[in-house]
């Protein structure tokens, strides 16, 4: 189990897949094709959307890849200013339609945030894909694996190092002066405002999770995939995981979580809508001159405020150590395309634009939520 929900690693870039198999002799990664499904009008249809779901749904007789163009054609509803969706609800229905936007997205998304579609940016309902086949996977992208020995295992190599010491436990606001002079960088990965917080620009808005575990005797499954959604006003929760689907276990028993969003609790998802934007840039003014003045750098998804996938998150840190160090040569999950020279330095990260000069990566980064479903 993982303790904070299921993780479903997937990605396109090359470099990202290479580097999470380097230690693939002591915490290797197995191909794992995530599929989930969501209780619709009473009936279990594969999400994201595909013709299934839309025959199933709707009442369609779709059959073929150019049928369902055809019908999404006729269904969109185009943003009121063109090839510009002002909000998450315009977003969806300019893809989806009313009818499916109505049943697939506008509860489920005023669950996952406490906030209705239109009040939240385009973003949020555009990372969902909508397939025109009969496609079941949750994702598309050319390496779906999960690490066979679990998150940890996998973790504890990446740090099996001479060179690197854990501690655990330990609040960094705690011994942060003591730290002061002793380090030649820091990284930061904690929330942003939270390290800023003498600054009283405010606070940033995060969604959280609860989970409602519970351990039943079933030699067989609760469910019928390792995720089932539920779109709808029926239930308070997003959707219930059963773990043992994974790579299909053997138990007398099995343990199915209920995951129920909310404003408490360790800050997950940054909350995509125009006043945390419009928050979030002084607080990014205030890390570029941090990181000028005493090099301290923000990476990742609470330093970044940005929703990124993992693989997107192991790009950002990429590129940020590449930034740092100035893109020294590594043989081992470097592009072939690449050059190993140093003057070419990716510039991605959370503060800075990419240069003229960033060298092209092969593949590209998942858009589909790993964790959100």
């Amino acid at each position: 189990m993982n303790l904070y929900g299921a993780h479903l690693f997937h990605t396109g870039l090359e470099r990202v897949y290479k580097y999470i198999t380097k230690w693939q002799d002591k915490a290797p990664w197995k191909r794992y094709d995530h599929e989930v499904v969501g209780w619709l009008d009473g009936k279990l249809l594969p999400i994201p959307v595909n013709i299934n779901t839309v025959n199933g749904l709707l009442e369609e007789s779709i059959q073929t890849p150019k049928e369902m163009d055809k019908w999404l054609k006729s269904v969109q509803i185009p943003c009121k200013k063109k090839d510009q969706c002002a909000n998450a609800e315009e977003m969806a229905k300019s893809r989806v339609g009313k009818d499916l936007f109505e049943k697939v997205f506008a509860t489920y998304t005023k669950k996952q945030w406490d906030k209705k579609p239109k009040e939240l940016d385009a973003l949020v309902t555009a990372r969902i894909p909508v397939r025109n086949n009969f496609d079941p996977r949750y994702f598309s992208d050319k390496y779906q694996v999960l690490p066979s020995k679990g998150y940890t295992k996998w973790f504890a190599e990446v740090l099996r190092h001479k060179n690197i010491d854990v501690v655990l436990g330990a609040d960094y606001f705690k011994v942060r002066k003591s730290l002061q002079g002793r380090c030649g960088k820091t990284i930061f990965t904690g929330p942003i405002d939270r390290y800023f917080q003498d600054s009283k620009l405010g606070k940033l808005e995060y969604r959280s999770i609860n989970f409602e575990a519970e351990l039943l005797k079933n030699s067989g499954y609760f469910q019928t995939h390792s995720v089932v959604n539920y779109p709808g006003p029926e239930v308070d929760f997003t959707r219930i995981v059963e773990y043992k689907h994974y790579f299909h276990r053997k138990s007398d028993y099995t343990i199915t979580v209920k995951e129920y969003s909310t404003d408490t609790g360790d800050p997950y998802y940054p909350v995509p809508n125009p006043k945390n934007h419009e928050l979030y840039e002084k607080y990014q003014e205030l890390a570029q001159k941090e990181e000028k003045e005493n090099k301290v750098y923000f990476v990742g998804r609470l330093a970044s405020y940005k929703y990124f996938n993992m693989d997107a998150a192991i790009d950002n840190a990429l590129d940020m150590f590449n930034q740092i160090e100035g893109s020294p040569s590594q043989l081992d999950i470097d592009d072939e395309a690449e050059s190993a020279d140093a003057d070419k330095k990716e510039t991605s990260s959370a503060l800075e634009k990419p240069t003229a000069t960033a060298p092209k990566k092969k593949g590209t980064a998942s858009t589909v939520s790993d964790s959100i479903n």
